[in-house]
């Protein structure tokens, strides 16, 4: 019995469900797309639900800003993160599906991609509307089954598993692919109402909160009236003991950016979260002071030319009076930001917390239910942005739907 949920959504006729199906897939994002097309290409019968009108509604909000589909960089596996993972699952399954073999499975819906300078790895005209279509019809082909507009409200086991929806409709399957996704973007169907359903079967499932997300910081207004959607460029954002090398952005609310996204799982462990910014990693305490050692009034003027500060930081410095040199010197190298929790879940790109590994096999299969199984963003792991979050929910659904396909036919 397999069971695989997704969490994206192209419109799709409304198709009625066979009362059986070897395989079905919950979810309709690319971790429970990917799962179908892999199971139905090994000649399983495969339904795919999804309480949606239309599949991979996330994988094209995903490519509005450009469809980031992988990273080109070699350590891929340790980007991925979660209590209690095991140590060699994520470079084991990486090498089953890895960056490059996602590249030509584009490729052979021919969508050409290209890697940019930041080493992200995008398709050619950066969209996600072709690609989608393209798959979904491959996907037909293969006799992958659409059923829309199917919630899955309940669950329960014998000899068959047998599937429950919200509009009274009610299915059997041999396997069961879980692909439900996380908590992020509700409106796109990743809300997270599958956490009770599993949680009813005994799964230990970590709570979901945001990751990948702005965190709020209680800006007074004068410094807003200076630096409100001003970017921090090339600094160094510390915090628990990890430095990271980017780009932030002041909002109203606080700040945003790939920094203060990547340390977010240290953030959140903190009993009082806040990050370090050296506004100018290329300098020395001591090459800053030299550049204002003829410096005696207007301090803060002067270093705004002199150490050609942007105006984001600018403003960051000028929240506070200084009377010497030194001890602004130090606050460009360190200054302390208190942080006062992360933006909501909604908001975040993606989200941390779901099913425990404790509660999964190698193959990705409950322990404790034969037949389930479990891909994307359900599992507790996170990654940054990059191309790091969609490869794993398409590597997560092709071990998966591999796994289903081995238990089926034994």
């Amino acid at each position: 019995m397999l069971l695989i949920l997704s969490k994206t959504c192209v419109r799709l006729n409304l198709m009625s469900p066979s009362t059986h199906s070897q395989l079905a897939v919950i979810g309709g994002g690319p971790a429970g797309l990917r799962a179908s097309e892999v199971a139905s290409a090994a000649g399983i019968q495969v339904t795919l639900f999804d309480a949606k009108p239309s599949v991979g509604r996330k994988f094209l909000v995903a490519g509005k800003g450009g469809l980031n589909l992988t990273h080109g960089e070699s350590r891929f596996h340790t980007r991925y993160a979660g209590p209690d993972q095991p140590e060699s699952l994520w470079c084991e399954m990486l090498e089953e599906f890895s960056p490059s073999a996602l590249r030509e499975w584009a490729a052979s819906l021919d969508v050409e991609t290209f890697q940019a300078t930041s080493g992200r790895v995008y398709p050619k005209d950066l969209t996600a509307a072709p690609l989608l279509r393209r798959w979904i019809a491959r996907l037909r082909a293969q006799g992958v089954r659409f059923v829309m507009n199917h919630r899955l409200t309940s669950l329960s086991t014998d000899s068959r598993i047998h599937l429950e929806f919200a509009n009274g409709a009610t299915c059997t399957a041999d396997a069961v692919i879980f692909a439900l996704g996380g908590g992020s973007w509700k409106k796109t169907g990743s809300d997270g109402q599958w956490i009770e359903l599993l949680k009813n079967l005994g799964v230990s499932v970590n709570p979901l909160v945001p990751a990948n997300c702005g965190w709020e910081v209680a800006w007074p207004s004068e410094f807003l009236l200076l630096a409100e959607g001003k970017p921090l460029k090339n600094v160094h954002v510390s915090a628990g003991g990890k430095t990271i090398l980017g780009e932030l952005l002041v909002t109203s609310y606080g700040l945003e950016g790939g920094p203060i996204y990547q340390l977010g799982e240290t953030l959140r462990i903190m009993a009082e979260p806040q990050v370090s910014i050296d506004f100018k990693p290329s300098h020395t305490h001591e090459q800053l002071l030299r550049k204002m050692e003829s410096v005696r009034r207007n301090f803060i003027e002067e270093a705004r030319i002199r150490w050609k500060l942007s105006d984001a930081a600018y403003a960051v410095l000028a929240r506070q009076s200084w009377s010497d040199v030194e001890s602004m010197a130090r606050e460009v190298k360190n200054c302390t930001i208190r942080l006062i929790g992360p933006r909501p879940i909604d908001e975040a790109i993606s989200s941390a917390g779901g099913v425990c590994w404790k509660e999964l096999t190698p193959e990705l299969m409950l322990k404790n239910h034969p037949g389930l199984f479990v891909a994307g963003e359900m599992m507790d792991w996170e990654a940054p942005t990059g191309g790091y979050l969609m490869q794993g929910c398409f590597t997560t659904g092709t071990r998966a739907a591999k796994s289903a396909v081995q238990w089926l036919k034994k």
